[in-house]
């Protein structure tokens, strides 16, 4: 059993895998864009049995928090202070984002019971589809433009 951890922040992820007892196994750092998460989909390959954490962050982990699950991977949510507390108690003193996802993995080693990071609804919808009234008022102001 390997579980990841991300410290996700706006403009990079950093994610830190650890085995069953918690042993760091691996560290990656990745832009947040969608070839990060393809970057982030293939280093999973290595690892069986992945559980996937995340910092309960949704405004920044939410394209994390579909694209994986659709790349076939259970996903969790750590709340942040249960992190915290996981960091401190840690042997590594400090902050730091490899040390935050570490914190992250070793929270859901610990927890049997944390919230499977499910969303609802489309991730793109309202700029994507063309009835939308934004679409419809941007697609107008574009022709009026030209």
């Amino acid at each position: 059993m390997t579980v990841v951890g991300i410290d996700a922040h706006k403009n990079w992820h950093t994610l830190v895998a650890v085995d069953e007892v918690g042993k760091r196994l691996a560290v990656l750092t990745v832009e947040a864009r969608a070839a990060g998460h393809r970057q982030i989909l293939t280093w999973l390959e290595q690892f069986e049995d992945v559980t996937v954490a995340v910092e309960d962050c949704r405004h920044l982990t939410r394209r994390l928090e579909a694209d994986l699950p659709a790349g076939g991977h259970k996903v969790v949510r750590v709340h942040t202070r249960l992190m915290a507390g996981m960091r401190r108690s840690g042997r590594e003193r400090g902050k730091s984002d490899p040390i935050d996802a570490e914190a992250v993995a070793r929270v859901a080693l610990r927890e049997d019971d944390l919230p499977t990071a499910e969303l609802p609804g489309p991730t793109r919808g309202i700029m994507s589809s063309p009835s939308t009234p934004l679409s419809r008022s941007c697609a107008a102001a574009s022709v009026l433009t030209r």
